[in-house]
């Protein structure tokens, strides 16, 4: 996995905690896709926004724009935008594309969930606060993934 800005050793470095990592598998795929569609000169924009069946989903597109506060940053050769609301949800993520007898897709795993649906397009966060008296989203009844 390509890794951005790691601090292996415990020493405080001038670079941050990497805000995301992305497989080398997953990097490779999304060049390829962009080369596909001819999108010379985009970047992978992933972000988190409400909605889903766990109060916040993710979603990646290829963009041309940057953003005033987006974070961004290459993995290999690839670009990565990233808003800065989105970030406060992302730090420490890593993103994958995992290929099976079922189907190929692209996998996020958040050390910033407490809770995911099934197939993990939504999630809710550790910061999220939701009093006793709130309907608070919990994992479960997604209507991409049936759980």
């Amino acid at each position: 996995m390509t890794m951005i800005g790691v601090d292996q050793i415990g020493v405080q470095s001038t670079n941050p905690q990497p805000l995301l990592m992305i497989s080398e598998t997953a990097v490779n795929r999304l060049l390829k896709m962009m080369q596909e569609k001819q999108l010379e000169g985009y970047a992978l924009r992933v972000f988190v926004a409400g909605g889903g069946c766990s109060g916040l989903q993710y979603g990646m597109t290829f963009d041309d724009e940057v953003r005033e506060g987006d974070n961004e940053f290459y993995v290999g050769s690839l670009r990565v935008l990233v808003d800065p609301i989105s970030a406060n949800y992302l730090i420490g993520a890593s993103i994958d594309f995992v290929d099976t007898l079922m189907g190929g897709g692209f996998k996020i795993d958040n050390p910033n969930a407490v809770s995911s649906c099934g197939c993990g397009h939504s999630f809710r966060a550790r910061d999220t606060d939701y009093s006793e008296d709130d309907d608070a989203p919990v994992g479960g009844g997604c209507s991409t993934c049936g759980y």
